[in-house]
């Protein structure tokens, strides 16, 4: 996959078949816009390209403020992309002065005059432009005087859920990774590198690799015990991971969360490594014991329960 940083070097791409949004998750609707756009790249022989912005508009205008999160970060996007199978990719630097840009001279100055796409699809509730004024009908409009042709797509519904990143981010902030997982059309994951924490866990019988979140846009999943399987190095290991604050010990404050996660079967040291996460199921919420004997025995039974989850994975 071709990655342009400018919209002018994507000018020479035969056939263009295009789509225009951010993307954030790259689910199950994203993906039935793909497929979408690769069977009519196939019938013209063309290619495929997503036009895509960095930092999120919502970033730029400052929307949601604080509560502002992200199902995943750009680089991750762009790999989600590729795996999906689209050939191109234009990143356009989104700014305050470009969101002022009216609809219809961006699809004109933007799109038609660099890209010359043959087809633009998007999806049923698709919005682009000055105040989001651009839409479907816009692009109807507008096709015959600048010769493309304009597809829809429309809502992906998983078990009578209209897919949106939205109700995926809601669905994680209450730790339902499952139904997540559901929506996205794949499992949800982050990926960190391994600090070096206080080691209580080592002392349970329960070592855990400490991950150095994200910035701090990206969305994390609600607090509690988790089943995982970890991608290091070529090879995955089901895991437990938690996560939160530890009231137990009582070593973090409420604004600062920490994932922990308990390898199976692995012996060796992370430490300055990074390492994918991948969320499967929500066991418990995360507690506060009496003692650390009170902690290590429930932390037994949840590895019990997590196996369980588990053991019909094939590694």
């Amino acid at each position: 996959m071709k990655v342009y940083r400018n919209i002018i070097e994507a000018r020479n791409i035969p056939h263009a078949v295009v789509t225009i949004g951010t993307f954030d998750g790259v689910h199950v609707g994203h993906q039935a816009i793909f497929n979408k756009m690769k069977a009519l790249a196939q019938d013209i022989g063309g290619e495929t390209v997503v036009v895509t912005f960095e930092p999120h508009p919502r970033q730029v205008l400052n929307i949601d403020g604080s509560n502002l999160r992200f199902l995943c970060t750009p680089e991750e996007k762009l790999k989600k992309i590729e795996e999906f199978g689209i050939d191109n990719v234009v990143v356009i630097n989104f700014t305050k002065e470009f969101s002022r840009t009216p609809s219809e001279v961006f699809i004109k100055d933007c799109i038609i005059d660099n890209i010359k796409p043959a087809y633009i699809v998007v999806g049923y509730d698709h919005h682009f432009g000055k105040n989001r004024m651009g839409d479907f009908d816009l692009l109807n409009d507008m096709m015959k005087k600048y010769n493309f042709k304009v597809e829809r797509v429309e809502a992906q519904n998983v078990e009578n859920i209209a897919v949106s990143s939205t109700k995926i981010r809601n669905a994680l902030a209450t730790g339902n990774v499952k139904g997540a997982n559901r929506l996205l059309g794949y499992t949800y994951s982050i990926t960190a590198e391994v600090v070096v924490g206080n080691k209580i866990g080592r002392t349970l019988g329960f070592p855990t690799a400490n991950l150095e979140l994200p910035r701090e846009y990206m969305l994390i999943s609600n607090r509690g015990v988790y089943a995982c399987l970890v991608d290091y190095e070529g090879k995955t290991y089901k895991a437990m991971a938690n996560i939160g604050h530890r009231p137990t010990i009582g070593d973090r404050r409420e604004d600062n969360p920490l994932v922990e996660v308990n390898l199976f079967d692995f012996d060796g040291d992370l430490y300055g490594k990074h390492i994918r996460v991948r969320f499967i199921d929500r066991i418990r919420d995360e507690e506060k014991f009496e003692g650390l004997d009170e902690l290590k025995a429930q932390l037994e039974q949840d590895r019990d329960k997590v196996y369980k989850l588990l053991e019909n994975i094939k590694l």
